[in-house]
């Protein structure tokens, strides 16, 4: 980092320091305000900061301005942040005195001859290790926003107190908090949960439960687009795809190790009988039973087994976002059963079916990941060091002899090995996984799976666990989100609308409708006694690639006026003509 530049936001540890003193100018403000709030924590984090409350009252957006009024007078007082520190004792008996409960429990939770620190800016005293600017008055007052107000269990746990979380953000000039704030419009427009609501695609209900979306009809439409596309691009690819169970044995999972490394993020398991039983995270241990059930010689290897399953994992509440992030999600899964020989050959065959598929979409803004465990991590994966070695230095000379272009990052693998990410670059948010490609020498062995080689001689196979979409319903609303919903037409749930403009052109409409249908389209006739203009300014709302005008003379020259929701009129043509138009637009996958 070039000297110029220490006391930039180009600079990550000046940058957190900068939103780490906002934290603490937040919670000074509301200390002046409303002084029975108890204070948590109050972190930065990778975009801004927040600070977990204990407060007897919601905090609304009317609290929230006051909230940054009183920041602006604190940065405008330009007060001194001195460091301190304590002894335990001491440490303890000042928070008590200041009636901070959480501030005790943290004090009292840290080691033995650990060094306790505070922070004191004006009136303000906080626990904290730092570090923080020298002053107040190094935050530009009119460049931070507070954001939202979200419910935060103290600690995590939804046994302990229900804390309210305040997020913020913060930019040396107010130009740039400008633009972020463009950002975040651009965001909300973008968002799929108010997109699939608008366009009827997928609905919540607390009754139902909270992160079990439910799919509309014109949401399952896109849905069943999506799984009979990559299910029959598999199978052209030799894949078998299969059905199995919602729900495993415990057992199971003990045996595939993951009621040891994922059991926080499994449902409570549920006695039937004499068998205990949970709700399937994930699908490998089926697929490995599967490919037990009959031997299996090196020459019908690899196995390709298939699926779109069903699984439920426990998030927290906080993390549930829609389609993106829930608790029921349907996973386009497959695992490949193969010999050590061929592991370069279908890793490829994986790379080779990603791209194409992303090609079909129109997906372009992406980097690959290559992602290692952390040595030092002995709970989070399966303690074989020689396995690691040998998974991730194959995975990286798969990677290396393709000529990939990739990172490496440490601590993301899977319990079991190494993988290969795909993550990608949303129009608006951070980037995420869609695409995921792991190696695993660990489960088949667990599992005790073989395969005869050429000289009789059984060996355990590798199995490729691999993603291609990922879940279905987190890409479909990485879908709606980059295309706002006006998807392209092979994938629009309502392809074509017939628009009469009087009632005699509704039966040469519904005669239009039918033989679209007739050829797989989808296509509805709107003959409702509303004025044409309206007719087509809902269908544009409703985001439909084609509108078709008949009127009377339509009829009687056996013709149409076709609309395309980006391009406009495209003139009067033939059934003949439109129909060459659409199926060009739908074969080859255009993207308007």
């Amino acid at each position: 980092m070039a000297e110029d530049n220490k006391y930039t936001f180009e600079n990550e540890e000046y940058r957190q320091t900068y939103w780490h003193t906002c934290s603490h100018i937040m919670a000074q403000a509301v200390k002046r305000l409303w002084p029975e709030v108890k204070l948590a924590i109050g972190p930065s984090i990778k975009e801004g900061w927040y600070y977990d409350m204990l407060a007897p009252f919601s905090f609304t957006p009317e609290h929230m301005e006051q909230i940054e009024a009183e920041m602006k007078k604190i940065c405008k007082e330009n007060l001194p942040l001195e460091r301190f520190v304590l002894p335990r004792d001491e440490a303890l008996a000042f928070m008590k005195e200041k009636e901070e409960p959480f501030k005790v429990e943290l004090i009292n939770d840290l080691p033995e001859g650990e060094e306790i620190s505070f922070y004191k800016q004006g009136e303000f005293t906080d626990l904290c290790a730092g570090p923080h600017l020298d002053r107040t008055g190094r935050v530009k007052h009119n460049a931070f926003k507070l954001l939202t107000c979200n419910a935060a269990y103290w600690r995590g746990d939804s046994s302990r107190e229900t804390l309210q979380r305040i997020y913020g953000i913060a930019f040396p000039k107010k130009e740039e908090l400008d633009e972020y704030i463009k950002k975040l419009e651009e965001a909300k427009l973008r968002d799929h949960r108010k997109i699939g609501k608008d366009m009827s695609l997928f609905m919540t209900d607390e009754l139902v439960g909270r992160g079990m979306p439910m799919f509309l009809p014109k949401g399952y439409t896109l849905w069943r687009i999506l799984e009979n596309y990559i299910r029959d691009k598999e199978i052209k690819l030799g894949y078998q795809h299969v059905l199995t169970p919602c729900v495993g044995t415990v057992q199971l999972y003990k045996t595939s190790g993951h009621w040891d490394h994922y059991k926080e993020n499994m449902f409570p398991a549920m006695q039937v009988d004499e068998e205990t039983y949970v709700l399937r995270p994930m699908n490998c241990p089926h697929h490995m039973r599967i490919y037990a059930n009959q031997p299996h010689s090196y020459r019908n290897l690899p196995v390709r087994i298939g699926e779109i399953a069903h699984d439920f994992r426990y998030e927290a509440s906080g993390a549930l976002k829609g389609i993106e992030r829930g608790r029921h999600f349907c996973q386009n899964d497959a695992h490949l059963f193969v010999t050590p020989d061929q592991i370069k050959d279908e890793f490829k065959r994986v790379v080779d079916l990603i791209f194409d598929t992303y090609k079909d979409f129109g997906i372009t803004d992406y980097r690959m990941v290559l992602s290692l465990r952390d040595p030092a991590d002995k709970v989070k994966y399966h303690d074989d060091d020689e396995m690691w070695n040998t998974a991730e230095n194959a995975l990286r000379d798969v990677l290396n002899e393709l000529g990939l272009d990739y990172t490496e990052e440490i601590g993301e693998a899977a319990f079991y090995g190494p993988k290969l990410d795909v993550n990608v670059k949303p129009a608006v948010g951070a980037e995420y996984t869609l695409s995921t490609c792991q190696l695993d020498f660990c489960l088949p062995a667990k599992f005790n799976l073989v395969y005869m080689d050429k000289d009789s001689v059984e060996r355990t196979p590798v199995v490729i666990h691999r993603a291609i979409l990922g879940s279905l319903d987190r890409f479909m609303a990485y879908l709606i989100e980059e295309t706002m919903g006006a998807f392209p037409t092979w994938l629009a749930p309502v392809q074509v609308k017939i628009l009469p403009v009087t009632d005699r052109a509704c039966e040469y409409a519904v005669d239009i409708c039918e033989k679209l249908e007739a050829l797989g389209y989808r296509a509805e006739v709107d003959n409702r006694n509303e004025k044409t203009g309206r007719k087509i300014r809902d269908a544009q709302i409703e985001k439909v690639p084609y509108m078709i005008v008949v009127g009377d003379r339509d009829m009687e020259n056996s013709t149409l006026a076709p609309r395309h929701r980006a391009e406009g009129d495209l003139g009067t043509m033939t059934y003949d003509q439109f129909l060459a138009i659409l199926k060009d637009d739908v074969d080859n996958k255009k993207i308007k």
